[in-house]
């Protein structure tokens, strides 16, 4: 059934209404197709490496998951000006230089990720392709087509993205929905591993686990990323944000158990491609089982790095129309498209790739690409909940008893949630994390300063600001 909302604009509000293409069907396909991209076809791999106790973290981290979503519901209500979403939140609450930070954390999350979904989308390619000792060029050259075929859907406008989107998901749930349905009758118990097969301590297994479990979930928050692309965003970003957010921990926590009882751990835990050796324990007879699987897989990593370059795109543009960001993120061409900052979507994890298959490849550069995408989204999760703490301790509106606790409740889950997932991520993608904040700084002190020689205001005479020597 199509959503109304998307086939009846607003009388007498034709443009706003071509802006706002996202209805609710569409925006709760952004989300889901933003959370569900190659990184769940990969998952499994490397949850085995943590254990069966794996499985538990991941529902931790959904049930964190769930709970940002209706923060940022909720946020998006309060809030009188949400472009932008959790860079929106943290200046409304913070001011200008907060603001920027999370922006700035933002931004470089969600083009970071974006390389992280492309290496693994590399993987299925190579796999559907027959290639079995790819080149770092065969690579490369791969997993550029994967990040500029969504730029250019981009470029020529978002109602097209809306429609690309939605097509792609629909496709990604049929081998998750396969896996996750029919895979349970071919399941092995001797397949499962130990529950602790780290090598190590349980808080190592947690920690191997917990930074591609919250991976495979950033995009709770696209719906309010891109309030001003929403109908309605007081109502629709909150119930795009649960419902996108909710199937997708369904078909996570399923489809991960699954594969790991259909899949040796030994073969499990090394393979790149784990969805190719579920699908032929499956189905043995069929030699096309694989190859359909990569197809899918390849066509949900372009359907994930759509829905992301429009992200990365927005928070860009948002910051920029408050000067926060160089004037040329908020470009726009006739279809009000940034063209801009779609450009630099592609561009920057185009390099990233780069540099990263110099020095290493598969699951290496996955796993590299994922904790620090983990931790630099962590920071404006963490900003958002305070935003929101922050609101409920100020006591600007009256609210009831109930309400209020509930309220508070949530936000303490989730600024509790923010700061064990920076924590499980590990040191060395929070010291990773650290130098691209310190590097964010340098640039709002550049952008500062011209906005402040831009007004005229000049600074003190040197002799007005050093006593003279006598």
């Amino acid at each position: 059934m199509s959503d109304p909302q998307e086939t009846q604009p607003a009388p007498g509000r034709p443009a706003e209404h071509r802006m706002r293409a996202l209805g609710l069907t569409s925006a709760t396909g952004l989300v889901a197709g933003s959370v569900i991209g190659t990184g769940v076809f990969t998952m499994p791999a490397v949850l085995a490496g943590a254990g069966t106790s794996s499985l538990l973290v991941l529902g931790v981290v959904a049930a964190g998951a769930a709970l940002l979503a209706v923060l940022f519901g909720q946020l998006t209500k309060r809030v009188p000006n949400s472009d932008g979403g959790l860079y929106a939140y943290a200046r409304h609450e913070f001011g200008d230089f907060a603001g920027y930070l999370v922006g700035w954390c933002y931004w470089v999350s969600a083009w970071a990720g974006n390389a992280a979904i492309v290496s693994s989308w590399v993987l299925y390619v190579e796999a559907l392709l027959g290639i079995d000792n790819p080149t770092v060029w065969a690579n490369l050259g791969i997993a550029l087509a994967g990040l500029w075929i969504p730029a250019a859907v981009n470029l020529i406008g978002v109602k097209q993205m809306a429609w690309f989107q939605n097509v792609t998901v629909a496709l990604k749930f049929l081998p998750l929905l396969f896996v996750g349905v029919i895979g349970w009758f071919f399941v092995s118990r001797a397949n499962f591993g130990a529950f602790n097969a780290s090598g190590g301590s349980l808080y190592s297994a947690i920690g191997i686990a917990a930074g591609v479990a919250l991976f495979s979930f950033i995009g709770v928050e696209v719906a309010a990323v891109t309030a001003k692309r929403v109908r309605e965003p007081g109502r629709n970003v909150g119930r795009a944000s649960l419902l996108g957010t909710g199937a997708s921990a369904v078909l996570y926590l399923v489809v991960s158990a699954a594969v790991m009882g259909l899949v040796p751990h030994d073969v499990l835990a090394g393979s790149g491609t784990p969805f190719v050796p579920a699908f032929e324990a499956i189905l043995p007879d069929a030699a096309w089982a694989g190859k359909l699987v990569a197809a899918l897989a390849v066509v949900s990593g372009i359907g994930a790095l759509n829905g992301w370059t429009l992200v990365t795109t927005e928070v860009s543009r948002a910051a920029a129309a408050d000067g926060l960001f160089p004037r040329a993120f908020a470009w726009t061409d006739r279809k009000d498209t940034a063209w801009f900052g779609i450009v630099l979507a592609a561009l920057l994890p185009s390099l990233l790739m780069v540099w990263r298959y110099t020095s290493g490849t598969g699951l290496t550069v996955f796993t590299f690409l994922v904790n620090l995408a983990v931790v630099t989204v962590a920071i404006p999760y963490l900003f958002s909940a305070c935003a929101q703490l922050t609101h409920l301790v100020s006591r600007r509106r009256r609210v009831n008893g109930w309400l209020l606790a509930r309220d508070l409740v949530i936000t303490a889950a989730t600024v509790l949630f923010s700061l064990w997932v920076t924590f499980a991520a590990g040191y060395a993608a929070v010291y990773e994390a650290m130098l691209v904040l310190l590097a964010g700084l340098i640039l709002h002190a550049v952008l500062k300063g011209r906005a402040t020689a831009t007004r005229g205001q000049a600074a003190p005479a040197e002799d007005d600001q050093w006593p003279r020597a006598a």
